[in-house]
């Protein structure tokens, strides 16, 4: 029987929600821009990149050149979430499944705000270990789009 695993980790953010929601949704261009010595390039592959249905080609760091192709399962604006559902690349060699979801979190009264990263996956054997570095790296990236936002927030 399949056993599903999930890993979730959160970090404020200073940028509104939205901003950022609004990157990882409709601006994914700028983020090999953001962080050039993380995220080398984003291809879309198919569709229009930013609505469910498309599927990206992502080329970045984790300790060495890495890939990986998702495609965008489910996009909900009103909670500013992307589920995203990995089916190509690195990840698969490990994984049967893993899906990746983002959500931008306006916290209470309105004074803090966080973006929210889960993973839920099943494993491909026992022995390999639980996605922390990938989870650590999403989380890293987030950050970074959020810095680069408030510098940018003219």
């Amino acid at each position: 029987m399949a056993r599903l695993h999930k890993l979730e980790l959160q970090a404020e953010i200073k940028s509104p929600p939205d901003r950022v929601f609004d990157v990882y949704k409709n601006k994914i261009d700028l983020m090999p821009k953001i962080s050039p010595q993380k995220l080398r390039s984003i291809q879309v592959l198919q569709g229009d990149g930013s609505s469910v249905g498309s599927v990206r080609l992502w080329t970045y760091f984790l300790g060495e050149p890495v890939e990986a192709k998702d495609r965008i399962d489910a996009i909900d604006e009103r909670n500013m979430s992307i589920t995203f559902d990995i089916i190509g690349g690195e990840v698969t060699k490990y994984f049967k499944s893993y899906k990746a979801t983002i959500q931008l979190v306006l916290g209470e009264g309105g004074s803090k705000s966080f973006v929210k990263w889960s993973v839920e996956y099943e494993k491909a054997s026992e022995g390999v270990p639980d996605p922390h570095a990938q989870l650590d790296f999403l989380i890293t990236m987030a950050k970074e789009v959020d810095a680069y936002l408030l510098r940018n927030s003219s």
